[in-house]
């Protein structure tokens, strides 16, 4: 037997239970991690909530952790007993002592990345790799939008666009937020609470409005990305923090000046063994070299997982969250 969180449920973080189960064997091509470390995101509260559907009730929760190959399947051949490993795409049921996870989901952890940072960094690393490197390809010299700067991918996304030579403006919610952004390498930030983004951005980019907004926060932010791009650019919509972009007229996007907008996922960009494994490779080599560093600033126990996701939807954390088994 082993530990994990469930809910039979949908609601807040009241519905999350800590009990006993079974874990499975693992089928021909799947592995199972005893997990070391375990990310928390906020798409696990989209789960719990009912915004995105598990695919039955009762359901595991998370999908983001780091720990060490327990057993595999007979059809896996690229991990073995002992493996150090890492995972930040599912499927459901990463808050557990053990996971069972299809072997193309995980990639190999070197030596010198830690179970914590992995766990703190591969879902949000992942994600701001395929963004600042693929969505919208970052040469160096632009200056970009990023909503929620001082958050988990935001803290990473400041990190790694000073590293590509980028002017980040990040928006935050508090002065602290604000100063915590630009120790990490926020160009400029802009404080929602008591300025209007889109007109800040005009200041700062002398009229000219950004290239790219990047956009994790949704419906409370999608009008005022709309009004920061610039003619011809890209809003990437990334992310539901807010509540859902809905009932969009896509004319509203030619009065703005002919946008692109795009929604774009992690699974679609890590569709298959080889192109996960390069992109965190690629985030691996960011940590390693020093230029992005991972902040693991809360730490609870697994028990604890409904006080972690309250603590994460009050917005009352910072960096990387992670929970113990």
């Amino acid at each position: 037997m082993a530990k994990r969180i469930q809910f039979s449920a949908h609601g807040g973080p009241e519905v999350l239970e800590y009990v006993d189960y079974a874990p499975a064997e693992p089928g021909p091509q799947q592995v199972r991690v005893r997990n070391e470390a375990i990310g928390l995101n906020f798409i696990d509260t989209y789960f719990r909530s009912g915004l995105y559907a598990p695919p039955a009730l009762p359901s595991g929760l998370g999908a983001e952790g780091a720990g060490v190959v327990d057993a595999v399947g007979s059809e896996v051949t690229q991990f073995k007993v002992g493996d150090r490993v890492a995972y930040g795409s599912g499927p459901l049921g990463a808050y557990s002592e053990l996971h069972v996870l299809p072997a193309a989901n995980l990639v190999h952890l070197p030596d010198d990345i830690s179970f914590e940072q992995a766990a703190g960094a591969m879902l949000k690393g992942l994600t701001v790799q395929y963004l600042l490197r693929q969505t919208y390809e970052l040469k160096g010299g632009e200056t970009i939008l990023f909503h929620a700067a001082a958050g988990g991918v935001g803290s990473l996304a400041c990190q790694w666009a000073k590293a590509l030579g980028v002017k980040l403006i990040g928006t935050v919610s508090s002065p602290e937020k604000a100063a915590l952004a630009k120790s990490l390498g926020a160009w400029e930030t802009i404080d929602y609470s008591r300025e209007n983004v889109a007109q800040r951005v005009l200041e700062l980019t002398a009229g000219k409005k950004v290239p790219v907004v990047y956009d994790g926060v949704g419906k409370d932010t999608w009008l005022t990305s709309l009004d920061s791009v610039a003619p011809r650019g890209l809003v990437v919509s990334f992310g539901n923090a807010s509540g859902a972009v809905d009932g969009v007229n896509l004319g509203i996007l030619a009065a703005k000046g002919s946008l692109y907008v795009t929604r774009p996922t992690l699974a679609t960009y890590a569709s298959n063994p080889k192109d996960l494994q390069a992109m965190a490779d690629d985030l691996f080599s960011m940590i390693k070299s020093a230029k992005v560093r991972i902040d693991i600033n809360q730490r609870f126990s697994l028990a604890d997982a409904a006080k972690a996701q309250t603590e994460l939807s009050g917005r009352r954390t910072t960096g990387s969250t992670i929970l113990l088994p």
